[in-house]
């Protein structure tokens, strides 16, 4: 057990070892010869001793190595401890008070976060020093014992003088320009209008382009013809020219564009056509079922004039049969009828 080495150990700096790191060395140089300076402290009171598992232990003291710190002089295994020899390049110094009160001053003035610090840029001092608890309590004080009566500040007007007429006072905020603007009135400071109301202005692709720049009370019939081409090649558009409408991708959309306008005519006489067809076809319909009810009339018609006239030639005959059909004539005569009517087209 060496206490020279753990306090050797307690006043490294953080800038060469961070907490997890000292702990650990901590429990090496306890464990460790005042002489020769090797450790073995074990792999379990190594990782109890820091607080961490046995993997963070392995890590923290491969670190150690790593940095010059420790030594690893015997290689731990199974039922055998690890050696390890604490400040191999020697022992460094017990820093004094006057040098720790300076590395504290060096931390104290350093950047919090050193990352994002700009190297080199010196900030100025404030112009007054942050407030105190003091400092508020005098404020407060301040505005207790202060008069209730506010002095006049510029600006607007908190609402009518007492005793006048409840108008706002011709006078105009010190704040503002002396006098009133052209166009208003006397009696209330006067404010710019709405620029809902104002043109918009071009874009700049529309400035290259030629293009209006949107004023109020501009129409169609007052704006100029627009040239071909662009404020660069007015009159004679260039190829491949973003402004004048040449390039690829405007030769594009105006080839998509006379496309969908293609197909959207094409949908549209389709459509026409199909209803026109079935105008026609419902009127056809209309005719033809008027014709076969006009034939179905004239049969019925001339069927029931030969069942009138036979009954008429009955009572001349005596009865002698009661017949529906008398002769080889009427009946050829019942067979025209309902072919008629049964085959009855329209004209």
């Amino acid at each position: 057990m060496s206490i020279h080495l753990m306090v050797v150990a307690s006043y490294l700096p953080k800038e060469v070892i961070t907490q997890s790191q000292k702990l650990a060395l901590q429990k090496l140089a306890d464990s460790a010869d005042d002489e020769t300076r090797l450790s073995r402290p074990g792999l379990a009171r190594l990782a109890a001793w820091v607080g961490v598992n046995e993997k963070r232990a392995i890590t923290l003291v491969t670190e150690l190595v790593a940095k010059g710190l420790v030594e690893r002089v015997q290689t731990g295994k199974a039922g055998r401890a690890a050696v390890y020899r604490v400040f191999p390049n020697g022992i460094p110094p017990i820093p004094s008070t006057a040098d720790l009160k300076a590395r504290l001053e060096t931390q104290r003035a350093a950047p919090k976060n050193p990352a994002k610090a700009r190297p080199g840029v010196k900030r100025a001092a404030p112009a007054k020093p942050a407030m105190t608890a003091q400092d508020v309590e005098d404020r407060v004080k301040g505005k207790a014992q202060a008069p209730q009566e506010k002095p006049p500040q510029g600006g607007f007007h908190e609402g009518n003088p007492e005793g006048g007429e409840g108008q706002v006072p011709p006078v105009e905020p010190g704040e503002f320009q002396a006098g009133n603007p052209v166009g208003s009135t006397g009696g209330t400071p006067s404010f710019l209008g709405s620029s809902s109301v104002l043109p918009f202005p071009p874009t700049p692709a529309a400035v290259a382009a030629g293009e209006p720049s949107g004023d109020v009370g501009t129409t169609d019939q007052q704006a100029a013809p627009q040239k071909p081409g662009c404020s660069k090649h007015a009159g004679n558009p260039a190829p491949s020219c973003r402004a004048c409408g040449t390039n690829p991708r405007a030769e594009r959309k105006r080839q998509q564009a006379r496309e969908r306008d293609a197909e959207r005519r094409a949908n549209d006489d389709h459509w026409d056509q199909w209803h026109r067809d079935a105008d026609e076809r419902r009127r056809r319909a209309d005719l033809s079922a008027g014709a076969v009810l006009e034939a179905r009339s004239a049969a019925r018609s001339a069927v029931r004039n030969w069942k009138d006239a036979a009954r008429e030639e009955v009572p001349s005959r005596g009865r002698k049969s009661r017949r529906n059909v008398d002769t080889p004539t009427d009946a050829y005569r019942i067979e025209e009828a309902g072919e008629g009517f049964g085959s009855a087209e329209a004209p």
